[in-house]
């Protein structure tokens, strides 16, 4: 078996080729992000292609090739969820057999009043929603109230949305701290708090890279940790670190998009280091998926193989 010094994985977050064979427990019978996003799009996809991401599956714009340049395979979750802590957790070796809860009917009342008693703000929204919806809807109001926009999604996450000029961002995230303490509580087992602050004003809000996720710590220990107690280096790009609370880690590295995320991966390919980098890319999943805007998904796509050259050769 080969061995290597350095190993880089990239997490393409939410790009799908296929229903999983639980898919019916969560609604996504028929699920296929790769073919519904690339189903209208006209552009080719070459390098994807020639690493052989057609022969997994019939993907529009990305043909089978005869001897593709990687090894390719589908594989499923062993574990009971389909959010971003069940997935990437497993990925590192620990499978989640209770799933975290989602609150499609947004969150209980006790813990409403927790949050508003224990930070003396109201909370308004309490529902799922997207997050450029729920800002588009509220966002006036918070700043006119200083209220907290509370509002959930398909993933058992609790967000906290405020505008930068209402509420600093050092108190955007105390106030995220002391809500991920809270919903430690079993009866809750919320995945993530995530502070999503933004800015601008009424009909031109944007959200801000200074979203912060507060995840809890994994249940187990972790290829990660298994790494770092050996001393290998772990370098965390993007949300990794979150996601899995800083555990296994050795170097955390902060991204503001896609783009920013392939940078920062090709300045760690050029580093000397004994190990693990693991990246995610959330802008499929954060900008398009959650908006279901398969033209900027599958564009997104696209600048992510045009990308693979300039990663490949610094290997």
């Amino acid at each position: 078996m080969a061995t290597f010094n350095r190993v880089h994985l990239i997490v393409m977050d939410s790009v799908g080729i296929g229903e999983a064979p639980d898919a019916a427990k969560f609604g996504d019978e028929g699920s296929h992000t790769l073919r519904h996003t690339l189903q209208d799009f006209d552009q080719a996809l070459p390098n994807l292609q020639k690493l052989g991401l057609g022969n997994i599956d019939d993907l529009p714009v990305i043909d089978r090739v005869d001897h593709p340049q990687a090894y390719y395979h589908k594989l499923s979750e062993a574990s009971v969820g389909k959010d971003t802590m069940t997935g990437h957790w497993e990925i590192m070796g620990l499978n989640i057999m209770q799933p975290f809860k989602v609150y499609p009917n947004g969150f209980p009342e006790e813990l409403i009043q927790e949050i508003e008693q224990m930070t003396g703000r109201k909370v308004v929204a309490n529902r799922p929603a997207s997050g450029t919806q729920i800002i588009d809807e509220w966002g006036e109001h918070q700043m006119k109230t200083g209220d907290l926009i509370v509002y959930t999604s398909a993933d058992p996450v609790l967000q906290i949305a405020a505008h930068e000029d209402i509420i600093p961002l050092e108190e955007l995230y105390d106030i995220c701290e002391k809500v991920r303490e809270l919903t430690k509580d079993p009866k809750y087992l919320i995945g993530r708090i995530i502070a999503r602050p933004y800015v601008g004003e009424p009909g031109n809000f944007t959200r801000t890279s200074n979203r912060h996720d507060y995840a809890l710590k994994p249940f187990g220990q972790t290829v990660m940790n298994a790494l770092k107690d050996d001393g290998y280096d772990v370098i965390a790009i993007g949300k990794i670190n979150d996601i899995y609370d800083g555990e296994g880690v050795t170097e955390a590295i902060r991204t503001k998009s896609n783009m920013d995320g392939m940078d920062q991966l090709n300045h760690v390919v050029q580093k000397d280091f004994n190990g693990l980098s693991f990246l995610n890319l959330v802008d499929f999943d954060a900008l398009y998926g959650h908006r279901r805007d398969k033209p900027g998904y599958a564009q997104a796509i696209k600048d992510f193989d045009e990308r693979l050259p300039e990663l490949l050769g610094n290997l």
